[in-house]
């Protein structure tokens, strides 16, 4: 496991920067022989699948096919020291070719207009953006040892580009650790006297680590699409929400400690990083909130960390407290040096008095806020200019976070059915004179909204055009 992390370090060090081509062969070909072409192989396929994630099989399967033959070739005793290079070449040329068999990027063209090392360089930085929603469906166990009887070769790869291309935001020693025991349940289980008992046991053995790969994806693609401090402030308005007596004190620490996990972990090869972070956070969220809210302490009984956690992500928000009206922040202090803290508060604020407000409505005002202060606090008048935009704001705000919020706390509270029909009817009320065809249309329109922006693991990557 650890070679194999070494050699993805390498690659992605390699990718990155330039440090001379006989370096890179020497290192691949270091790693090639530590790990044995099968090893080698493997990764190729996981590391390709995640960084293409939109690419087919095939096209995977002939990306892998050309890195591996260039190491086994190049790598070879007595291999000339140009072979490396020479296949890497043509590599690129192939890539560039109009029927290239390889993953199709929009970047492309732009990569193939350069030339040599640059031309290389620009290609293997290419990736597609992650899938908004994890695609991979486990058949069942019948399925699964059919295929695998079938071509064990051929259900070990497809199933590595199904899972690495779907789960491509995990880091990727999260995502080694879980194809590689899957792959071992299904060859042990498959043969064994007792397949279904033998199923039972390994899954419930691989829980922890199944859950570590949905939640560490799920965190990474938020961390991908957001950035540090947006995932900072992302964290801080669920836990708002869910916990609304909770103080900004009290809560800031642990948005905070929960933007660092994904900056350290999300793109490190280290073997347990990820897993290791998660759960010293969760004894923190679990230390600062179980006494405060008994959701959170029904949570944090449990003694595994992971399990927790997960339970925690699922919590619904609770119902608004009464609060008093919250104090704004003066122009003074939105442009003083801890703007960016007084307007986070102030999002808070927002965020605890409206439970049902999505992360996508919130993370839109994150960003307006961000942008309003930019805007106005360079300028000779920053008093005015905020004066200003706060009126327009004041005035199209309001209907816009009511309409979100009853949208969305519909939606999470009643039957599917129920909802649309209610909301069929209170736009019939509101736009009177709307067609039929006008109405379904905007039916469907919030329909589409409610149905992938208000659940709590809404994809960061969906919501934004929608809002």
């Amino acid at each position: 496991m650890r070679a194999a992390l070494a050699l993805l370090l390498l690659l992605a060090a390699a990718h990155a920067l330039h440090r001379g081509r006989a370096y890179v062969r020497e290192k691949v070909c270091q790693e090639y022989r530590m790990l044995g072409k099968e090893n080698f192989r493997t990764l190729t396929i996981i590391a390709n699948s995640r960084k293409y994630s939109n690419g087919t099989f095939e096209e995977i399967g002939h990306l892998v096919r050309e890195i591996t033959s260039l190491a086994e070739t190049c790598c070879a005793d007595g291999a000339d020291p140009s072979c490396y290079d020479a296949g890497s070449t043509a590599l690129s040329v192939k890539s560039c070719s109009a029927d290239s068999p390889f993953p199709a990027h929009p970047g492309t063209a732009e990569c193939c207009a350069r030339e040599g090392l640059e031309r290389k360089l620009c290609l293997a930085a290419l990736r597609h953006p992650p899938q908004p929603l994890p695609q991979y469906l486990q058949p069942s166990d019948k399925e699964l040892c059919q295929a695998f009887r079938q071509d064990p070769r051929e259900f070990a790869d497809r199933f590595l580009y199904e899972y690495s291309s779907s789960y491509s935001q995990a880091p990727l020693p999260v995502l080694l650790g879980s194809t590689r025991t899957f792959l071992s349940m299904v060859s042990t289980c498959c043969i064994s006297p007792a397949p279904t008992a033998c199923f039972l046991k390994e899954k419930l053995e691989r829980k922890t680590l199944s859950l570590l790969t949905l939640t560490s994806n799920r965190i990474c693609s938020r961390f991908s699409a957001y950035g540090k401090d947006k995932v900072s402030f992302s964290y801080l308005a669920s836990l708002a929400q869910k916990v609304p007596t909770a103080s900004f004190e009290d809560l800031l620490p642990l948005a905070e400690d929960a933007a660092e996990v994904s900056s350290q972990c999300c793109d490190s090869v280290a073997e347990d990083c990820m897993q290791k972070k998660l759960l010293e956070h969760t004894a923190k969220v679990c230390t600062a909130l179980s006494a405060q809210d008994g959701r959170f302490a029904d949570c944090c009984r449990g003694k595994n960390l992971m399990e927790n956690h997960f339970c925690i992500l699922a919590l619904p928000p609770a119902p608004a407290p009464k609060l008093p009206k919250a104090s704004e922040p003066t122009n003074k202090e939105l442009c003083g040096k801890e703007g960016a803290l007084h307007a986070t508060r102030s999002l808070f604020e927002l965020a605890r008095r409206h439970p049902s407000l999505p992360d996508a409505v919130l993370a839109k005002l994150y960003d307006s806020s961000g942008k309003l202060r930019g805007e106005c606090c360079s300028t000779k008048d920053p008093s005015a200019c905020l004066d200003s935009k706060r009126k327009g704001m004041e005035a199209e705000l309001p209907p816009l976070l009511e309409k979100a919020s009853q949208l969305c706390g519909q939606y999470n509270e009643l039957p599917f059915l129920e909802f649309k029909k209610r909301l069929r009817e209170s736009l019939a009320q509101a736009e009177p004179e709307a067609s039929p065809a006008q109405l379904e249309r905007l039916l469907e329109q919030r329909v589409s909204f409610a149905s992938t922006c208000c659940l709590p693991d809404a994809s960061p990557l969906l919501c934004p055009s929608k809002v």
